[in-house]
């Protein structure tokens, strides 16, 4: 349990604070509209995968912006920079297919 904690911290840090704290208030607005506003539940999981997109495509610039000054870069450190770049789009996506499921959940029945 404390290395599944651990990880789950890590990914947090290195997807970036500022993006992954966006998605994770997301996701909490996202509780509390399935609790209060059930229309606004799928609208507010298309953000959260818009934000951790953006996020993402904010962390390939900056990752080409390094490479472009250091080209003898190994390829061991771009496959890295790569990885910690989808962090904040997968988290994002992550949070936009629990919206699904919850608005599929809240859809009346026939």
């Amino acid at each position: 349990m404390a290395t599944t904690l651990t990880s789950i911290i890590h990914l947090f840090v290195e997807g970036g604070y500022l993006g992954m704290s966006a998605i994770t208030v997301l996701l909490t607005l996202l509780f509390f509209a399935a609790w209060k506003a059930p229309a606004w539940v799928e609208n507010i999981g298309k953000i959260a995968f818009a934000v951790g997109l953006i996020w993402a495509f904010a962390g390939l610039r900056q990752a080409l912006d390094y490479l472009s000054s250091n080209p003898d870069t190994p390829m061991v450190i771009i496959n890295r920079g790569l990885k910690v770049t989808l962090i904040p789009a997968i988290y994002g996506a992550i949070v936009y297919v629990v919206s699904q499921i919850i608005a599929i959940f809240q859809k009346p029945r026939l």
